[in-house]
């Protein structure tokens, strides 16, 4: 009886041990529920930075293995950025080109994407990508290999490959590109997205700058809608201005990325909107909703009470008056 009871019990020691190795061997990240986690979250970046999804899908897909590497489980760094020496904030040590190199941590992936659109956008030596076609994929992934992103030589022709097997091609061309298409149509499943719905050609006009700027006004405040090549120095050297004032006043540093058309202040945005509230539409952030209002960013998150540096969803109500009870 005891043999017979011994052997029972190694048989389910056995299927058990079984069905637990078997579980471990399958908690992988597969590339498709990769995608599916972070693909908004690329397009998000994609409409505040102007960097393909397809390109930063990819590299996240290979720099984390899918997010299955130690470093993108450790240090939550999904896209292999280094330290480097401006880097003030958490750190990861890991052997890679060198001995016990130094990784940038972060508290969670949706930082890591943030930092890597940052780092992209911020750095003269990758400024010529933004010169290439937003559904480009093919001359983004060159520029990058060219700027030196990675070492590897093949490493443009895989991204390349991981765009297309994928069709991660789709997230550039669907999500990104504006149509002519008129209001009555644009009700339709296959509707894409206008980014200019925060122009401010629909806001009072009152004058033209000594520098040929048409200037508007906006929720009472002054603004004027960027050039192509613009940024906070030349824009303040122009309107005769601080760079640093300037950039203040957008809720900006005078180093970051000034997209054409994008809304600049040339007064300190308000604590409050002209309107109730706003509903967020796809792919708008707090940051282009505050411009868009002319509302200080701090207050719009006071007024919702979210935390700093949180994603609104779509649809949600963002109070700019009152604030949310």
């Amino acid at each position: 009886m005891k043999k017979v009871t011994l052997i029972v019990f190694g048989f389910i020691f056995f299927l058990t041990s079984q069905l637990v190795m078997g579980q471990k061997g399958n908690d992988k990240i597969t590339p498709d529920q990769y995608i599916n986690k972070y693909k908004d979250i690329a397009i998000q970046e994609m409409y505040e930075f102007k960097i393909p999804a397809s390109i930063t899908l990819a590299q996240g897909l290979l720099e984390s293995g899918n997010g299955n590497s130690e470093l993108a489980k450790k240090a939550k760094n999904h896209f292999g950025i280094k330290c480097h020496k401006e880097w003030t904030g958490k750190t990861f040590h890991m052997d890679d080109d060198e001995k016990d190199e130094c990784f940038r941590k972060y508290n969670n992936p949706e930082e890591s994407y943030s930092d890597h659109s940052c780092f992209l956008s911020s750095r003269e030596r990758y400024s010529e990508l933004f010169e290439h076609d937003i559904t480009d994929y093919k001359r983004w992934a060159h520029g990058l290999k060219k700027a030196g992103y990675a070492t590897n030589p093949k490493y443009a022709h895989i991204l390349i490959r991981i765009i297309e097997e994928n069709k991660l091609f789709l997230y550039d061309s669907q999500q990104y590109t504006r149509t002519s298409k008129s209001k009555s149509e644009k009700n339709t499943q296959d509707i894409t997205l206008d980014f200019e719905s925060s122009d401010p050609d629909d806001f009072e006009s009152i004058s033209i700058s000594g520098s040929n700027r048409k200037v508007y006004v906006n929720n009472g405040i002054r603004c004027i809608r960027a050039k192509k090549g613009d940024n906070f120095r030349k824009i303040s050297d122009e309107l005769e201005m601080l760079d640093w004032q300037l950039a203040r006043y957008n809720d900006m540093k005078k180093g970051d990325r000034i997209r054409e058309k994008d809304i600049i202040y040339l007064q300190p945005k308000k604590k409050k909107g002209s309107k109730a509230y706003h509903k967020v539409k796809p792919y708008e952030t707090m940051h282009s909703i505050s411009q868009l209002h002319g509302i200080k960013l701090k207050q719009l998150y006071k007024k919702n009470n979210m935390p700093a540096g949180s994603i609104p969803e779509l649809g949600q109500k963002l109070w700019l008056r009152k604030a949310k009870k």
